[in-house]
Parts: C-alpha cells; structure tokens; sequence
C-alpha cells in the first residue's frame, strides 16, 4: 500500500512551489494514481526495477497530463494550461523519484524478511531446482520456498527443498507451512488435476504464479514478471467473492429494477397476447440449477404448453414444435419471452450476465459427459452470457458452451459484463443469430 500513496504524494507536492491549480493537480493526482495501480490492488513485480517500469510510468502519466490538460483547456485560457503543463512535467519527475525510493523500500523490507511470502512450488523438475536456488540466494525477490509438492517421487529440487507429497496434497501443503503463494513449475503432473488443484477453496486464498512452457521465449504481455532468467506469469484468481460480488450485485437490482419499469409496457402487451393465442397460464415456470448447485424456479412468458412435466424437465430443443404458435414464435425470436427473468434477476436467482441456467435432469447427464462443467456453477446464472453473445444457443455444442462459460468466470470484469450487454442488445434489435 505504500507505492500508491508515495505517487500521490509525489503528484501533489509541486503545489508547494507552483502557481495555485489545486482541484486541477488534484485531479491529475487522482487520475493518475488509478492509471499507475491498473485502478486496483497495487501488487510489486517480483523483479524490482524501476529502469524495467519505467515506460509503463511515463506513458500512464502523460495520458493523465493530456486527459486533464485538455479539460483545463476548455474551461480556462491557454496560459492557465501552460502553468499546468510545467507542473505536470515536474510532478511525473518527482513520481519517477519516488518509485526510486519505494523501490528500494521493497527491496530492504524483502531481504529483512519484513515483506515475505511462503510459497510452495508445484513440480520438482530441474526448473523448480533453479527457481529455489534463486529465490534462497535472493531474498529481495520476496518469496521464500517452504517445499514443493510433485507426483513423481524422484525430483532434482528434492536436493534443495523438501517433497510436501503429492499434487493432491496441495491444500493440505499449503495449510501446514502458512504459505500464501503457489508457484508452477515443471514436474510430473497432470495438467487437469493442475487445474482442479489450484481452484480448491484453499488455493483460490493464495496467489498464483507459473512458469510459462515455453519459458526460453520472450513473452510480449506487459504482465510477465521473473525470476533470475526464468519468466514468471501472475494469474488472477477469478472475482468470485468480496466487494466484486457486492459491486455486480448491486449492478443486478438497479438494471433489473430499471429494466421492468421501462418495459412494463412491453411485458403487458406480451402477456396479453400469450394470453389471447394459448389461454390461461402466462408465465411459464420450470426448475433450472444455479449458483452451488442450488435449484430455482426460473420465469418466461409461455410460448407452447408442455405435454407434461416430465416433458419440461427433460425435452431438450423445441425450437421447431408445431404447438409453438405465431406469438411464442416472435417471443423467442426477439428475446421478449426471456423478459421475466428480470424479476428472477431483481429477487437474486440470477445475474444480469452469465452461464445461462440449466434444467437438473441436463446438468446431472452433461456434469458427467463433459470436462469441468460443473464448474459453471460457481457464480451465478445470467440473463445472458458470453457463450451466447458468442453464437452458441440453442442446438449447439454443450462442449463449447462450458469452455466459454469457464473462461467468462476466470476472467470476469466488470467491462467483460458491459460488453455482453452490448453484445446481446445488438443481436436483439439486429436479430442476429435468430
């Protein structure tokens, strides 16, 4: 938490010397503060440089200057901007500065031991053997290895580190030594038990970090980080709890409550003409699986009567039914009979975005047929989701449709969401897709 605040500092300190502009450099301070920490947590690179951050600094901070600059240009007169300019020029110096000194700051906290992770490493191959030689012999790289956990009971870093058991044994490992780091490296394993390992409840508390395959390659994302010569990548664990899962909540009751107010209008003329075409009963209900596993009673306008209930629960595709008449046709074309789900939505059954809810006689068969489906239902189910704004609806590949939704968990954001909703209107108004 130190960096951030030094950079703020940093930003505001020429007002001490400078021309009076505080709301203006205090803007700059702000904007420029979230730009540096990506708008989230601050998280130090393991190999600390600041000749390696340096260009990510200078360019985040010249589109602070320019963002604010040209606001000040249109509000003010041109000398105003320039005094500006001559501040934001000396603010970026003394920022450059202060990363200096809280650079070495992280430094003298690592090698003192104040700053340090326990960390467990996942393989025990000759690459494991070189990151623990480098992590013993270099403290200032934060992370002091406790053991590692390998299936293979012959490992060349058993020479400096102690076997914590099989790969299975992770969590226990991790409980055992207090480490909150895990760090993949090369052993003999299976990159599917990897996955499942590393997604426990107790894996997902500590932070990850892997060695690429192919770590002889330079890598070009602006994220690699290393150690020594061995390049290491920071995975984010997927956002599944804590204040995202309050902020995505919150989204939820806000746009579901906005959407039945200003749709109401077309909710009422839909049911009145499911009602005139098919008769009692509007809203359809039926049993779908949602988040943990936990069932609900998910809500659409009918567009065809069941023959029965084991028909409902078990029919898979009635795109083509003959009883689907002309209304239930034009309902499922545009969407419009998906539109009650904005109250499942509003009383918190479902999210705006994501996996799109199953029956439970489905789930139960396709969590058997296909890998890792079942992990599907660690968050909550969507309205929509990136499987379908992907074009995989209706009679399409459950395969797919499970890899998209796993990669929409472990990579969820909060622009990710915004996109889908643009994604999912166009396809509505556009009838894309249909």
């Amino acid at each position: 938490m130190v960096v951030p605040v030094v950079d703020f500092v940093m930003m505001m300190v020429p007002l001490a010397w400078r021309p009076w502009q505080p709301l203006t450099v205090l803007t700059m301070a702000v904007l420029g503060t979230l730009l540096l920490s990506g708008g989230t947590r601050y998280v130090a690179p393991l190999h600390l440089s600041v000749l390696d951050e340096l260009p990510a600094i200078v360019t985040r901070l010249l589109a602070t200057v320019a963002a604010v600059a040209a606001v000040v240009l249109h509000l003010h007169a041109k000398p105003q901007v320039l005094v500006f300019l001559e501040t934001a020029c000396q603010a970026v110096a003394l920022v450059v500065i202060g990363r200096v000194v809280t650079t070495r700051l992280c430094a003298w906290g690592r090698r003192r031991g104040i700053a340090k992770h326990h960390t467990v490493l996942i393989g025990g191959g000759p690459t494991a053997k070189e990151l623990a030689r480098v992590l013993t012999e270099h403290r200032e790289y934060g992370l002091v290895p406790v053991g590692f956990v390998d299936d293979s009971t012959s490992c060349p870093a058993a020479d400096l580190l102690p076997r914590l058991g099989r790969l299975a044994d992770l969590d226990m490992a991790l409980i055992t030594s207090g480490a909150d780091t895990i760090l993949v490296a090369d052993g003999d394993f299976d990159e599917r038990a990897l996955i499942d390992a590393v997604r426990t409840k107790v894996g997902m508390t500590a932070e990850l970090l892997v060695v690429p395959r192919l770590h002889h390659f330079h890598t070009l994302t602006g994220t690699a980080d290393h150690i020594g010569s061995i390049p290491i990548m920071r995975i984010r664990n997927p956002n599944l709890h804590g204040l995202a899962r309050i902020g995505k909540r919150l989204f939820d009751i806000v746009s579901a409550g906005a959407a039945l107010i200003v749709l109401s209008p077309v909710l009422a003329v839909a049911a009145l003409a499911v009602r005139l075409e098919g008769g009692p009963g509007v809203i359809f209900r039926q049993n779908r699986v949602g988040r943990d596993g936990r069932e609900f009673e998910l809500l659409k306008f009918r567009s065809m009567r069941p023959a029965n209930e084991a028909e409902s629960q078990t029919q898979w595709n009635v795109a083509s039914d003959n009883r689907v008449g002309p209304v239930g046709k034009f309902l499922r074309r545009t969407s419009i009979d998906e539109l009650p789900q904005l109250w499942n939505i509003f009383r918190g059954d479902m999210t705006v975005v994501g996996p799109r809810p199953e029956r439970p006689h489905f789930v139960e068969q396709f969590s058997s047929q296909f890998d890792r489906y079942a992990h599907r239902h660690r968050v909550q189910v969507g309205l929509t989701g990136f499987a379908q704004v992907s074009g995989l609806k209706g009679d399409t590949s459950i395969a797919d449709r499970c890899r998209y939704d796993n990669f929409y968990i472990e990579n969820w954001s909060l622009w990710l969401d915004i996109k889908i909703i643009i994604r999912t209107f166009r396809a509505v108004v556009l009838y894309r897709e249909r």
